[in-house]
């Protein structure tokens, strides 16, 4: 999949400089999640990134499971993961897992030992925490640093045999306790925990931290380029550390890259763990939040997707778009794509009084009028149809140019029609309006006639297909994004929800929608992109997302 953006990607530039130089051979990249929660748009970001420098490169990128934590991870994840980046339209080189290497960091963890660079530590974590000192004052030595080798090794073993208690001691790093780095304060290497493991379920008591494990990986992985969010920039010198007292066999290299946040969502895994357990959103698809299967629930496309985050270039720094740029993509990626069809979201009855009752014809209509390989479709037209109730007003403003008493409109496709009568039930509602139509204004018939200034959509009434609609916008009244590195307060969060993020409407579709599938996409007039929600579409039920509006005022030129 090749790369055309013009988009910034300093990660392209250092990837050309080292292989110009010599300095690699053979690009090797990875994706490293850690299978604790449902992908999102930041990760598709990750995903994309290291694919596509690895594919461009002709290298090779490894999707790698980061199970060092049992206690929130759970197969459950590892094959949504997997979903994810298939579906983003990746294939990995190597399938691994952080697990698979347990017995070799154990290894190397041991050499540590033996070199005097670990120890292990019997404070306590909150001990720990409060002697680690803060960015102004140095930290203090842990009571137990100056262990012997032999004593270490010895303690270790026993914790690997599981002779311990969860939380009762740690492995530390022998580094530099006033390091103006925190991360180099002898942090913990490993800890104790007596859970079941999802891979090598019960062979480990003790598990390897993530600053440890990821740089022997890596390098176990031949991976050249170990490309990571800003917030891992402080740790890199103790990535380069673990490299170097571990004697691993190559010397891989971390880059950090800014973040990508997206105005008016929430992004952080315990932010929509909150939200699904308060009854907010239905579940981790929500099509109301950016989590790769949520999009995928709402209709968005890989392809869309993956030309957004080329078009949003990769830098150093940390940056904010607005979602209307994602949305112009799926815009761009679907007009010529899906078929263009008619559906009614808030109908209103129209009875034609001089149309033969029983009497139904079929009219063809273009499936894409920008794209008329697409093909035609046959729609019925009779004496009753449905309109959208807001395209009638009993008393219009000015320049309202569809229908009204007394006035003409066309139907798209059909004919033109005439508003005579206005029927209302008890309380005043219009429940039905009696129109003419006049046979000599069929579409496609070359009527020179009178001209009319409004065009409408329609339904035919006895072949109409009932549907459920759901209309989405931002989750957050406000702009600004939720994500659970930014520190802010749960309990804000269920006051920050936006009312009317969903809209649900009970309206028809046309009859050839009745074959439809979940993921079935398509344009509907004036109303925007749709999709065929995979989750609720069952049997006679068809319930259909809004995937995007049809207009934005976003400019993609500027």
């Amino acid at each position: 999949m090749e790369n055309k953006s013009a988009a910034s990607n300093f990660i392209k530039t250092i990837i050309q400089e080292d292989l110009k130089e010599g300095r690699v051979q053979n690009v090797v990249t990875r994706f490293p999640p850690e299978p604790n929660g449902y992908l999102h748009i930041g990760h598709a970001r990750a995903i994309t990134i290291n694919f596509e420098l690895a594919n461009e490169f002709g290298g090779k990128a490894n999707l790698r499971f980061d199970d060092t934590n049992p206690v929130k991870e759970d197969v459950e994840f590892v094959e949504s993961i997997k979903e994810d980046v298939k579906w983003l339209g990746f294939d990995w080189s190597g399938l691994f897992f952080a697990s698979d290497y347990f017995q070799e960091m154990y290894e190397r963890a041991l050499l540590l030992i033996r070199k005097g660079k670990a120890y292990v530590d019997d404070q306590t974590a909150e001990q720990i925490r409060e002697t680690r000192g803060t960015l102004t004052e140095k930290g203090t030595n842990s009571p137990y640093r100056d262990r012997p080798a032999e004593e270490n090794l010895d303690l270790f073993e026993r914790m690997r045999k599981g002779e311990f208690p969860d939380g009762s001691r740690v492995l530390r790093a022998k580094i530099d306790m006033s390091s103006p780095n925190i991360n180099m304060r002898d942090p913990v290497l490993y800890r104790i925990s007596h859970t079941h493991h999802h891979n090598t379920g019960d062979a480990w008591c003790i598990y390897p931290m993530y600053a440890f494990a990821h740089p022997i990986e890596d390098s176990l992985e031949g991976v050249t380029h170990s490309l990571c969010s800003i917030e891992f920039e402080d740790q890199r010198p103790l990535y380069d550390w673990v490299i170097q007292e571990c004697e691993m066999p190559h010397i891989s290299h971390q880059y950090e890259f800014g973040k990508l946040r997206i105005d008016g969502t929430v992004m952080g895994k315990r932010y929509l763990r909150q939200l699904i357990e308060a009854g907010v959103l239905d579940g981790w698809d929500d099509p109301r939040v950016l989590t790769i299967s949520g999009m995928r629930r709402r209709g968005y496309t890989p392809e869309a997707i993956r030309t957004f985050i080329r078009e949003a270039g990769v830098s150093r720094s940390n940056g904010t778009v607005d979602p209307r740029m994602l949305e112009h993509f799926i815009r761009e990626d679907l007009k010529l794509k899906v078929p263009r069809t008619m559906a009614v979201l808030d109908p209103l009855k129209v009875v034609i009084t001089n149309y033969p009752e029983g009497e139904v014809e079929w009219l063809e209509a273009e499936n894409n009028q920008e794209n008329p390989e697409m093909g035609t479709r046959h729609i019925p037209f009779s004496r009753e149809i449905y309109i959208e109730r807001d395209d009638f007003m009993e008393n219009p403003p000015a320049k309202y140019f569809r229908l009204f008493p007394g006035n003409e409109v066309r139907l798209k496709n059909a004919y033109f029609i005439k508003c005579e009568e206005v029927i209302k039930d008890e309380n005043g509602e219009v429940v039905q309006i009696n129109c003419t139509y006049d046979p000599e204004t069929k579409s496609g018939s070359g009527f020179t006639g009178r001209k009319v200034k409004g065009t409408i959509h329609w339904v035919e009434a006895s072949h109409a297909v009932p549907a459920e609609f759901r209309l989405y916008e931002p989750i957050l009244k406000d702009e600004e994004e939720l994500d659970e590195e930014e520190g802010q307060e749960e309990k804000t969060l269920l006051d920050r929800i936006n009312p009317d993020s969903l809209t649900v409407q009970q309206g028809y579709v046309e009859p050839d929608m009745k074959q439809a599938k979940p993921h079935d996409k398509f344009q509907f007039f004036r109303h925007g992109y749709f999709n065929v929600d995979p989750k609720h579409t069952s049997g006679d039920k068809l319930v259909i997302n809004r995937i995007v509006s049809l207009k934005s005022s976003f400019d993609p030129t500027k």
